[in-house]
C-alpha cells in the first residue's frame, strides 16, 4: 500500500461540528489508523458498534485485525453472514427476545432480518456486499484457558525454548516473566515479580534452562526446586533468599497444578505466534482473530492479556518499517488495563509501548472505553484519532476537552461540553490529527456483522462449529456506495 493513494475506509456519514445531521460520506485513509484511535462514550452510546465498523473496514481493505474482547460482545464479528435471509439469524435471536415476547423464534428472526436489511440498505449495503465481506475474511476465535473457542498455549514462553533467547533476550525474558506470573496466579500466589521471591527463583531457574537449551517445563522446574542447580540468587545464598521449606511448599503447589486436568487447557492449543495468527491465508484473505477473555476472572484477564500484549509488542518490533497500515489491534473496554500513574498492571507497559512505537511499523491500535477518567491520558496523547460519544458526567467531559487540547474561551469550552452531554446514541464528535483542528460529527454506518449482544461460551462453541462468517471465497474490494437516506439529529433536544 502507498500513502499516495491509500484505501479509504467508509465509516458512515459526517457533518461539520455544530450541525444537526450528517450528510457527507465519512471516509478515512487507512494510514490514519497508524496513529491509533480512541473511542469514548457512556454505556449505550454505540462505541462497541463503532469499534466493530473500524475493524470491519480494516478487514475490507485487506488489513488483518487482532481483537481483544473482555465483555463478550466482539465475538459478534464472527456473525458475518453472506445473506440477508432470516434463517441465518434464527439460531441467534432467541437470546435477544424481551421478557414476555411469546412470538415464535422464526417470526422474531424474520422481523429482525427485515429491519436489518432496511438499515443496511440505507448505507448502500446489500447481499452482494455482505457476501463479499463474509467470504473475504478468515475468522477465528481464541479463548485462553477454555475450549469454547480455540485454546491457546499460554505457557509456551516458559515451557518451550524460543529463538528469542539467541537474538532478543530482553523480549524472551519479558515473555518468560509473564508466563511465570500466570503460573503463580493459578496456584494462588502473588504474581508480581517485584514482590514475590518465588517468582524470581522460578524465573532464574527457567532462564538458566533456556540458555542451556534444556527443557524448562514445570516437571523440570519441580526437580530444580527439590535439588537446586544454583547456590545464590543475586548476592544472597538461595537458602537465605527462599528457604528449603518454602521451596518445598511451592513445589507441592506446582505439582498439584500440574496434576489437575483443568491445567491442560493452559498448556495446549494454538501456538503463541501473533505473526502466524495475522498472516493472510493462501487466498490472500486477511485474518480477523478475536481473543475472548470474558470467561476469566479479573486477575487472570490482566495476566493473560499482559502476556499476549507482550507477544504483540515483540512481533511488532520485529517488523520492517512502513507508513502503511499493516495490522490493527483493537481492545474494547480498556478500563483497568491502562490506568493512570502510579498503577501499573501487566497490560499497561506493552500497551503504552504499542501506542508509542506501533506507528513506525504500521501497527495501529484502537482502544474503546466508557470511563475516560480511568485512563492514562499521557499514554493516550499518542493517539491521533478520537471518537467521543455522549459523556454523562461533568468530570468526564472536562477530562476529554482538556485531553484533546480543545479548550478555548470559556464560552467555546462550555459549548463543546454541552455538545458531548447531548449527543444521542450512535453519534460521535471526531478529532483527527491528520485534519488539523477540524471537528466533525460522525454517524457510523450499520455493522456488516449481526450484533446480537454478549455471547456466552456455549454460543462461541456454536459459532465456531458453524464456521463463523462465510468461510470461503476470495478477498473483497467491494465497498458500499456513499450513504443515502441517512437522517436524524445528532443532538438531543
Amino acid at each position: 500500500m502507498s500513502n499516495a493513494n491509500p484505501p479509504q475506509l467508509l465509516l458512515g456519514a459526517e457533518g461539520s461540528f455544530g450541525a444537526q445531521s450528517a450528510t457527507t460520506a465519512a471516509r478515512l485513509p487507512t494510514h490514519h489508523l497508524t496513529t491509533h484511535a480512541v473511542v469514548l462514550g457512556m454505556t449505550g452510546s454505540g462505541k462497541t458498534g463503532l469499534a466493530m465498523v473500524l475493524i470491519e473496514e480494516a478487514l475490507r481493505a485487506g488489513v488483518s485485525c487482532l481483537v481483544f474482547d473482555v465483555k463478550g460482545d466482539l465475538p459478534n464479528l464472527l456473525l458475518a453472514f453472506p445473506t440477508l435471509d432470516a434463517s441465518a439469524l434464527e439460531p441467534w435471536v432467541e437470546g435477544m427476545m424481551q421478557a414476555g415476547d411469546v412470538r415464535p423464534v422464526a417470526d422474531v428472526a424474520r422481523d429482525s432480518a427485515e429491519a436489518r436489511a432496511k438499515r443496511l440498505a440505507s448505507w448502500g449495503i446489500g447481499e452482494r456486499e455482505l457476501a463479499a465481506y463474509a467470504n473475504g475474511v478468515r475468522f477465528r476465535v481464541l479463548t485462553p484457558g477454555a475450549t469454547a473457542g480455540e485454546p491457546v498455549h499460554l505457557l509456551a514462553s516458559l515451557e518451550q525454548r524460543s529463538a528469542r533467547w539467541d537474538d532478543d533476550p530482553e523480549a524472551a525474558r519479558g515473555a518468560l516473566g509473564a508466563a511465570v506470573s500466570l503460573v503463580l496466579r493459578l496456584v494462588g500466589r502473588d504474581p508480581d515479580p517485584a514482590r514475590n521471591r518465588e517468582h524470581v527463583v522460578l524465573s532464574v531457574l527457567a532462564e538458566r534452562r533456556h540458555l542451556r537449551r534444556e527443557p524448562a517445563d514445570l516437571a523440570s522446574l519441580l526437580a530444580d526446586l527439590a535439588d537446586p542447580p544454583i547456590e545464590t540468587v543475586g548476592a544472597l545464598a538461595l537458602d537465605d533468599y527462599l528457604p528449603r521449606s518454602e521451596r518445598r511448599t511451592l513445589a507441592a503447589a506446582l505439582n498439584s497444578l500440574l496434576a489437575a486436568p483443568s491445567f491442560a487447557t493452559w498448556r495446549t492449543g494454538a501456538p503463541l505466534d501473533v505473526g502466524r495468527w495475522l498472516a493472510p491465508d493462501a487466498d490472500g484473505r486477511p485474518a480477523c482473530v478475536v481473543v475472548s477473555v470474558a470467561h476469566l476472572d479479573d486477575d487472570e484477564r490482566l495476566l493473560v492479556l499482559g502476556l499476549l500484549l507482550e507477544e504483540v509488542l515483540t512481533w511488532t518490533r520485529g517488523l520492517s518499517g512502513t507508513q502503511s497500515l499493516r495490522a490493527l489491534i483493537a481492545f474494547d473496554e480498556v478500563y483497568g488495563f491502562l490506568p493512570p500513574h502510579p498503577h501499573s498492571p501487566p497490560t499497561k507497559k506493552p500497551l503504552v509501548s504499542l501506542l508509542k512505537q506501533g506507528r513506525a511499523f504500521g501497527v495501529g491500535v484502537v482502544l474503546a472505553t466508557q470511563n475516560p477518567m480511568d485512563l492514562d491520558y499521557r499514554a493516550l496523547s499518542n493517539a491521533g484519532l478520537w471518537f467521543v460519544g455522549r459523556l454523562q458526567t461533568d468530570a468526564d467531559r472536562a477530562r476529554v476537552v482538556e485531553g484533546l487540547g480543545l479548550a478555548g474561551t470559556r464560552a467555546e469550552t462550555a459549548a463543546l461540553a454541552a455538545t458531548l452531554k447531548k449527543l444521542v446514541p450512535r453519534w460521535f464528535l471526531v478529532k483527527n490529527a491528520h485534519r488539523g483542528d477540524l471537528l466533525t460529527i460522525l454517524r457510523p454506518r450499520e455493522c456488516l456483522s449481526f450484533m446480537r449482544g454478549p455471547m456466552t461460551r456455549a454460543e462461541i462453541v456454536r459459532v465456531r462449529l458453524r464456521g463463523g462468517g462465510g468461510g470461503s471465497g476470495g478477498r473483497t474490494s467491494d465497498v458500499p456506495r456513499d450513504p443515502v437516506g441517512v437522517s436524524g439529529s445528532a443532538i438531543a433536544g
